[in-house]
């Protein structure tokens, strides 16, 4: 098996909005910087595909609009598990972030007097989402790019990372290694600091808003060397998802719809939303989900399975202008959403769950830093709409300062020779003629997650999901792995599951753990919310410990 090996300053695992900001920061800070992608380099991450906008203070539509209240609003919409120190970073550093993007070339959509434009998000006192019409994750990173090919950012796409590498001491981390989809080489890298921006889990379950890539492997990494992970069990369903055809189930629907006043109706053509918060549409994403998956579940959904969302009492000028790509989205399946309403149902959307950061990105490993989705913290029990774009920015950034600083000061070390040697076997051993094709058995773990671990939970269904994963466990040592080197996607599915399983214990632990409902994590079994005892974030980690923390406004 051919190995390759490169070396760099700083090595930054995704090349999605958090992982090029924090690439273009080290950069500037004379750094050598490898980008590697799991994907197509700038192509394969979620906020390419990002649609409604992102979250600054301006106040240039709403003057009343505060820093305060958005700490208040992302608080009151993470179920108070927030981390209060990460919540002030994002809000009061967000605004700063987003004329970078525009210096980089992305450019919002403005008033008629040149100001941006806000519109209204979920769960937001006032209007605050900056936008470009329904494609602002698309345009952030048309700029985000141009800065790292300017910058001189090496990139190195299709290389599934798979571990991070220990020094020969095992004091902190000097690299990562994988296999190159290209020709299932074995692929090292030298690094002095690590950063780790490679997304979330949305493909842990059947339906899904994420790209095909997110599996959560940047998350599991992380746990397998030591890091602490936080709020596993927050798994955030966007209300509204394609429904049909079949090839486009899951397809987000922006959040944008409804902020441009679309209605949500049931079967029987009543807007039910009143019949769950007093926000109606824009209440937040865990409520108007859980209000769809009601209806639907009461028998007021249509035929297929989901609820309508209707923009045609809107003027066809204000849909075509303010939300194209949702036209075009329709038109390609014949639906003209100026004249009817589109079906839609929740689809797993983002992990608020993840690796334990502070607000320097650092983890509890020296040498091992995180940004955006792959951590937890910033958004608590449940992300506010527009939020996340804002995270890329203001971690990534954080992310490139600080593994910088660190990076001026440290020396390459020899990673350890045996974790290497372990770890291509433990590749090597996936190859075979076993009974069990990797594709199936990742549909099975879908489909279990679904079933029992998605928008309503209760301990019977957890255990249950427990039992199945271990049964799943054991049939993944017995896979049907081609040894084809070019573009093999058995072994890409064969490692991706291994990945799945520990990440769904994780989240099944967590929601285990939690006897209550908050935010994302509703237990028909614990309906209510319990301050007096679940105010707090449980943490795990690979040595068994489980601990938590407090939370609360004036934590």
């Amino acid at each position: 098996m051919e190995i390759k090996e490169y070396t760099c300053d700083i090595l930054v695992i995704g090349s999605g909005g958090a992982g090029c900001k924090c690439a273009i920061i080290a950069r500037q800070n004379n750094q050598d910087v490898i980008v590697v992608s799991k994907g197509l380099t700038f192509k394969s991450g979620c906020t390419m595909l990002a649609e409604g906008g992102y979250n600054a203070v301006f106040g240039y539509v709403d003057e009343e609009d505060s820093l305060q209240l958005h700490i208040q609003d992302t608080l009151k919409g993470g179920g108070f598990l927030n981390d209060l120190n990460l919540i002030h970073k994002l809000v009061t550093e967000a605004p700063a972030r987003l004329v970078e993007l525009e210096k980089y070339g992305s450019l919002f959509d403005r008033q008629e007097d040149g100001r941006l434009n806000q519109r209204a998000f979920g769960g937001q006192t006032y209007r605050r989402t900056c936008f470009k019409g329904d494609e602002t994750g698309h345009e952030m990173m048309v700029g985000l790019r141009q800065e790292v090919i300017r910058e001189g950012v090496k990139t190195h796409g299709e290389v599934m990372i798979t571990k991070l590498l220990y020094d020969e001491a095992h004091e902190r981390i000097v690299g990562a290694m994988g296999i190159s989809l290209k020709d299932s080489s074995i692929v090292i890298y030298h690094s002095k600091a690590t950063v780790i921006a490679a997304g979330g889990c949305g493909w842990l379950y059947p339906v899904t808003s994420n790209a095909v890539q997110k599996t959560g492997d940047g998350i599991v990494m992380a746990y397998e060397a030591g890091a602490d992970v936080m709020d596993m069990e927050m798994v955030q369903f966007h209300p509204t998802g394609m429904l049909s055809p079949k090839s486009r189930r899951g397809v987000l629907i922006t959040e944008a719809v409804r902020g441009e006043g679309g209605y949500l109706l049931n079967k029987n053509n009543e807007r039910f939303m009143i019949n769950y918060d007093p926000r109606q549409e824009l209440a937040t994403r865990d409520i108007v989900a859980r209000a769809i998956y009601t209806e639907i579940q009461e028998g007021r959904g249509t035929d297929n399975g989901g609820v309508y969302l209707s923009v045609t009492h809107l003027p066809d000028e204000q849909v075509n202008t303010k939300l194209r790509t949702m036209v075009r989205q329709f038109k390609d399946i014949g639906v003209d959403i100026t004249k009817e309403p589109m079906v839609v149902a929740p689809t797993a959307h983002h992990f608020m769950g993840g690796i334990r950061i502070n607000t320097d990105c650092e983890t509890n490993i020296k040498g091992l830093y995180a940004a955006g989705e792959s951590t937890s913290g910033v958004h608590g029990a449940n992300r506010l709409g527009g939020n996340a774009l804002a995270d890329t920015q203001v971690f990534g950034n954080a992310a490139g300062l600080k593994s910088s600083e660190q990076a001026k000061q440290t020396e390459f070390a020899d990673p350890d020779e045996d974790e290497i040697k372990e770890e291509i076997s433990r590749i090597n051993s996936l190859y075979g003629d076993g009974t069990y094709r990797p594709m199936d058995l990742k549909k099975e773990i879908q489909d279990v997650m679904w079933k029992y671990v998605a928008i309503v939970r209760d301990e019977d269904g957890l255990k249950t999901a427990q039992t199945k994963l271990d049964e799943i466990d054991k049939k993944a040592n017995d896979m049907k792995v081609s040894e084809i080197p070019e573009f093999n996607e058995d072994i890409i599915v064969a490692l991706e599951i291994k990945s799945m399983i520990k990440l769904a214990r994780l989240i099944i632990q967590s929601a285990l753990l939690r006897k209550e409902s908050r935010g994302a994590h509703f237990r028909s079994d614990y309906p209510e919310t319990n301050d007096a005892e679940y105010l707090k974030s449980f943490i795990l980690n690979k040595n068994g410990e489980v601990k938590t923390v407090k939370r609360g406004l004036f934590d």
